[in-house]
């Protein structure tokens, strides 16, 4: 058995086990984030970062669309998305929410992995391909990923990525509580980094934002890279804006002032990167 075939194999469990993670924590997930101010201001800026660049009535392809947070906000909007995940229970909380807001003429799902964009049923053209909150960062195979975004994008269309990079100033600085693994886990992560969701382990990578441009600098160009959670802290340190409400303030309004500034662009927890097709 050759080493691609392994690799194969290997990107498809890992891909398993992610879905089955993800679909358990489906029922759980709004409710369990509902309240979390800082997941909130991620959304925002994430939304707000869009929406300068989308047209009146966009059609959107979402991947790794989870329940349909984002579908809905566009939707409600006037855009129209055609939702994916690869895990079940998402995209059936996510139909639930789509018929109690009385969306089904805006928002259309499919069970498919971004892995297999070659299979999409939906293929538009599209003005934009949207993925949130680092569901690209659970493969291996990101430039093969990245390949097939080309003939889904209309001319002039849009690519907006929301992804984990290498370097993140905040989980560095946990090297000062001695927490060494943590504080460089994405520096070293060729080989992945395990993720635990609802009990269950699956890997994750790292990619900078060169990566992305270089690979799709045949097609696209650049329109712009923010970071995200750069001075903000990351969600994971809970309850952080409701104990320090005026330093929260303060770094909401720095962040947002520094956030396409190098750099404070490239450091955050995330970086947004949005191409625009040639």
């Amino acid at each position: 058995m050759n080493n691609l075939t392994d690799i194969s194999k290997a990107s498809r469990l890992n891909e398993q086990l992610a879905a089955e993670a993800f679909s358990r924590q489906a029922g759980v997930f709004d409710e369990q984030y509902a309240g979390d101010t800082i997941i909130q201001y991620k959304r925002k800026r994430v939304r707000a970062h869009v929406e300068q660049y989308l047209p009146a009535g966009a059609h959107i392809l979402e991947l790794n669309a989870g329940t349909g947070e984002d579908a809905l906000y566009f939707a409600s909007k006037g855009h129209h998305v055609h939702a994916t995940d690869i895990a079940a229970g998402m995209q059936e909380r996510l139909k639930e929410k789509v018929e109690q807001a009385h969306m089904s003429d805006r928002v259309t799902t499919e069970i498919c992995s971004f892995t297999d964009l070659t299979q999409l049923q939906q293929r538009g053209p599209y003005d934009l391909v949207f993925s949130n909150f680092a569901g690209l960062n659970c493969t291996d195979r990101l430039d093969a990923v990245l390949h097939e975004f080309a003939p889904l994008v209309k001319r002039g269309g849009l690519i907006t990525l929301v992804i984990l990079p290498k370097f993140c100033l905040w989980e560095t600085l946990l090297i000062l509580k001695g927490k060494f693994r943590t504080a460089t886990r994405r520096l070293f992560s060729s080989k992945g980094v395990l993720s635990r969701v609802e009990g269950s382990y699956f890997k994750c990578w790292y990619y900078s934002p060169r990566y992305v441009t270089s690979r799709l600098k045949k097609h696209f160009e650049l329109e712009s890279i923010e970071g995200l959670c750069t001075l903000v802290p990351p969600s994971y340190m809970e309850q952080f804006a409701e104990r320090h409400a005026r330093a929260y303030s303060f770094l909401v309004a720095r962040e947002n002032k520094l956030k396409r500034s190098w750099p404070w662009r490239v450091i955050g927890d995330y970086y947004i990167i949005t191409m625009r097709k040639k």
